[in-house]
């Protein structure tokens, strides 16, 4: 499965959204930060406006900014909002012309794998895409990584004379 480019933009425009929540934020800025194509964006702005996802202002100085907090966007709903359809195979579609149908058990597999994939992203919003970066995209000083300690040097052998 391959989720199209919109939902993966939308989801790139949110996460952007989140990590400047004290201020506007242009179609242009967020496509020159991700090298994406501001058209593309200028649609799945008004989508997401629309579903109430973000909220935006015309006009000099405007922008937008996430409607919601990041832990009331949950990912599934996002995702289920954004991609036009889920069919993973023709015989998921409205459209079936398989001559295997009514007598194939792949459809039933390819569904519950969908249910499996939805019901993980129903699991995470997009705080969970923002912790533990700081506004400005950095990671903050408290967090801290534990690397590998080295192993211990063995003392060299004396070589045999």
């Amino acid at each position: 499965m391959r989720l199209t480019t919109m939902t993966d933009y939308a989801l790139r425009m949110l996460i952007y959204l989140g990590q400047h929540p004290e201020r506007l934020c242009t179609t242009a800025e967020i496509a020159q930060a991700y090298g994406i194509s501001e058209a593309h964006l200028t649609k799945i702005t008004h989508q997401l406006g629309l579903g109430g996802w973000i909220s935006t202002v015309r006009g000099k100085g405007g922008g937008m900014r996430l409607a919601l907090q990041p832990a009331d966007i949950m990912l599934g709903a996002l995702v289920r909002a954004v991609e036009p359809d889920f069919y993973l195979v023709e015989c998921l579609g409205a459209s079936n012309a398989c001559n295997l149908s009514g007598r194939c058990r792949l459809t039933g597999i390819f569904n519950d794998a969908l249910a499996a994939f939805l019901a993980q992203l129903d699991r995470h919003s997009l705080a969970d895409l923002l912790s533990p970066f700081t506004a400005d995209g950095a990671a903050p000083l408290d967090v801290v990584v534990a690397l590998p300690r080295p192993a211990p040097r063995q003392p060299a052998r004396p070589k045999a004379p």
